[in-house]
């Protein structure tokens, strides 16, 4: 069997294969940030595609913590309830059900992309106001974010918290903690977006102990049982900003406060980021966490061939492949990988009959 197939595990959480799936938004939520048949349908074609790991879109652990006001939510019981069903038919089809609890900050209150008009909602058309570590714009055309007091800091550690046991409750076997993409988390750790004075700012230890504290108090509401991952950027690719080096810093931080794996990215806090794009980018992050901060990781970044996802974790770079577009494009993926690189794996019994 390819390395790409084994089956891999964290805590008590086995997953099939090591292919997960990333989160993608899908901007289609119910009222108030419940999940609808959309979900249902995108996020089950992926388990039922052979996916080891089905991940829900950046769930927002409160109303103002959404991307947009057709994101999903995580800060009811009938989204809790709507969500069981959601994560019964991923795990009846052997994918484990994961799920992504976000913050946006001041990324927060914006067009669907669809509209045709980019950027943030105004708040007199039914948007709202953002927040952030500091008074600083994303870009030009963003509104100034609320700098939150310290003690809404901590009530955003609860709201995570919170999230992390209602999404348990709802069935879901992993948790993420999204610290990536220049969400709020995320905004925390730059020192581009954080200009505080209070413990949450500063240097290294007051800009990390946000993203620390929220895996802690997750941790602590969900139990041994449920695998807790974060996502980091581990790098936003400007001078004198957040990078590699600090990110595994972070990373040995996290594994003593419970994360148990780091899912690699980069970029998104700062429009004015300089980065080059080929496939694999991000792969060598994954790869210096995994050995430098000793926790296992899962590479991304512009992975779209079996061959390159199977080297991956043959030749050490990271324990799983995350899979966004190419899930997009084609749920089955995961199946067709398979086959190429010669494994036997299960397909359902309702599609058997097409495999060849």
């Amino acid at each position: 069997m390819s390395a790409l197939f084994q089956p891999f595990t964290l805590r008590d959480v086995e997953f099939r294969n090591r292919l997960f799936v990333s989160p993608m938004c899908q901007y289609s939520a119910g009222d108030d940030g419940v999940p609808t048949d959309w979900h249902l349908v995108h996020l089950g074609s992926r388990a039922v595609g052979g996916a080891g790991m089905v991940m829900t879109e950046a769930t927002a652990v409160s109303r103002e913590g959404r991307i947009s006001a057709a994101d999903l939510g995580i800060w009811s019981e009938e989204q809790v309830t709507a969500f069981k069903r959601i994560t019964s038919f991923i795990e009846e089809h052997g994918a484990v059900p994961a799920i992504q609890l976000a913050h946006a900050g001041r990324k927060a209150s914006t067009h669907l992309p669809w509209d045709g008009v980019s950027g943030p909602v105004d708040v007199g058309e039914g948007g709202w106001e953002p927040v952030g570590p500091s008074p600083l714009a994303f870009n030009e055309g963003y509104a100034e974010p609320h700098e939150l007091t310290t003690s809404e800091v901590r009530q955003v550690i609860d709201d995570f918290a919170a999230g992390a046991e209602r999404a348990a409750r709802a069935g879901f076997r992993v948790i993420e903690i999204h610290e990536a993409h220049g969400y709020l988390i995320s905004q925390f750790l730059s020192p581009f977006s954080n200009q505080r004075t209070d413990e949450y700012g500063g240097d290294f230890a007051g800009r990390t102990r946000l993203g620390v504290e929220v895996a802690r108090a997750i941790r602590e509401s969900v139990g041994r049982d449920t695998a807790v991952i974060v996502r980091v950027s581990a790098s936003e690719y400007v001078e004198d900003g957040w990078d590699l080096e600090q990110t595994i810093a972070l990373s040995a931080e996290l594994k003593q406060a419970g994360v148990d794996f780091i899912d690699a990215s980069s970029g998104g806090n700062l429009p004015h980021q300089k980065l080059r794009v080929y496939p694999g980018y991000q792969v060598p992050f994954a790869r210096a966490i995994r050995e430098q901060a000793g926790i296992p990781t899962g590479a991304v970044g512009l992975i779209t061939s079996a061959s390159h996802a199977d080297a991956i974790i043959a030749g050490g770079d990271a324990d799983a492949v995350f899979m966004a577009r190419e899930e997009l494009r084609d749920p089955y993926w995961p199946l067709h990988a398979a086959a190429e690189l010669g494994d036997e794996i299960t397909w359902p019994k309702q599609y058997a009959r097409a495999k060849r």
